[in-house]
């Protein structure tokens, strides 16, 4: 079930839909509001399908994808093959991740977000760090 405010947050996305799929790098589900889903699939559609990684890639980027809505409630139904992929127990945790929301088992979550703490920094450098090639800087 969805919390009341992130209800609210979503709710230009909520007639259009969602799409839910397994994360490429991580034991978690990734639920995608329609439009953010549309523009994937327009970059994805642009592969060439004649080379086999990219046919490889697509199958496995869209394996199990279930187009899924929000009921009145605010509740999501996840089929049971992307609960038993995600580990997904008792409790469970969104978490935002730009454009899509995560969703994790609680468990697994603390413990991915807790081993990557140390290198947090480094990681941080590394991605962001060298950002200012492009920008004008900031004073």
């Amino acid at each position: 079930m969805l919390s009341a405010p992130l209800k609210r947050q979503l709710l230009p996305a909520l007639q259009d839909g969602f799409v839910l799929k397994r994360s490429v790098f991580q034991e978690c589900l990734e639920l995608y509001p329609m439009q953010e889903w549309n523009a994937m699939m327009q970059k994805i559609n642009k592969l060439n399908r004649f080379r086999k990684k990219n046919n490889d890639f697509i199958r496995l980027f869209t394996a199990g994808v279930k187009v899924v809505e929000v009921d009145a409630s605010g509740r999501i139904l996840i089929p049971k093959d992307l609960i038993s992929f995600a580990g997904i127990g008792k409790e469970l945790v969104l978490s935002s991740a730009v454009n899509i929301i995560e969703i994790w088992d609680k468990t697994k979550y603390e413990t991915a977000v807790n081993d990557a703490i140390d290198g947090f920094a480094d990681l941080a450098e590394e991605v962001m760090g060298n950002d200012n090639e492009n920008t004008e800087e900031i004073s």
